[in-house]
């Protein structure tokens, strides 16, 4: 699934939002942000709650950030009505193994032909930026099938190999403090060059499927200048990127002196 459903640039920019970068964490996002269904995260550790709510804060990604919550809280679905208005993130943090029944017109996304849906007694307006998130810290919980078929469930439990590489982050952060700082940069930087790239690479796109013929193509002077701009760009990523996996290596390089310990913590 990961090979077919996976963008690698989408992937860069999760990784660099505090995901991990293994298989499981990253085809849990994928089902996460493509199924039909809102995703309840089994997340004892808490990483999806850190990803979630950093990746938030990229306004490319979440162009009104995100609201949290508990379900506990009185002021739960008068959120929930602001941030279906708006079109933020809601993120319901630390469910229990039964859902508040008020959350089903939103859990079956029951939008009706005017573009409303009705929570509570209220007719809300359906923004379709609006996206819903719940966490629980239970680390086996039983959901019933009448709940199991309304979400989309995802084990977010810390693997192995994705332990190892947080274990890492915090030696490397407590011992060589700017050579992390250094590596999280990189990370950063690949992801806006692979998100630059592609953008450019639509607006090339564009242009040449609005102008059929070539008599039209070569006068089309802002297709021209998106494709001199793409050549400008596209050499200093280029060179950036040269630069980047030369500094990368040199830093896994050094980090790899401390997997060992990182192994057996």
């Amino acid at each position: 699934m990961k090979e077919i459903l996976e963008d690698p640039v989408q992937t860069k920019t999760w990784t660099a939002n505090s995901l991990p970068n293994d298989n499981l964490s990253i085809e849990n996002a994928i089902i996460m942000f493509k199924s039909r269904r809102w995703p309840l995260m089994i997340d004892p550790q808490s990483q999806a709650n850190k990803f979630i709510k950093s990746l938030a804060k990229d306004p490319e990604e979440s162009r009104s950030g995100i609201d949290m919550s508990k379900m506990s809280d009185p002021t739960l679905l008068r959120n929930l009505e602001l941030s279906i208005q708006f079109g933020k993130w809601f993120l319901i943090e630390n469910v229990g193994e039964e859902l508040d029944p008020a959350l089903e017109p939103i859990l079956l996304k029951q939008v009706d032909k005017s573009g409303s849906l009705r929570l509570g007694d209220k007719s809300i307006p359906w923004n379709n930026d609006f996206k819903f998130f719940m966490t629980t810290t239970i680390p086996n919980p039983h959901y019933t099938p009448e709940t199991q078929v309304k979400v989309s469930i995802l084990n977010f439990a810390i693997t192995p190999f994705g332990l190892e590489e947080q274990m890492l982050n915090q030696f490397i952060a407590t011992e060589m403090p700017d050579l992390q700082k250094k590596k999280d940069q990189i990370v950063q930087q690949n992801a806006q060059a692979a998100r630059t790239t592609r953008d450019i690479e639509n607006r090339i796109l564009r242009g040449l499927t609005k102008n059929s013929e070539i008599v039209a193509i070569l006068e089309d002077d802002e297709l021209i200048d998106v494709l001199a701009e793409a050549k400008i760009t596209g050499d200093e990523i280029a060179l950036r990127m040269k630069e980047s996996v030369v500094a990368e290596q040199e830093i896994d390089r050094t980090r790899a002196t401390f997997r060992t310990v990182a192994f057996r913590a």
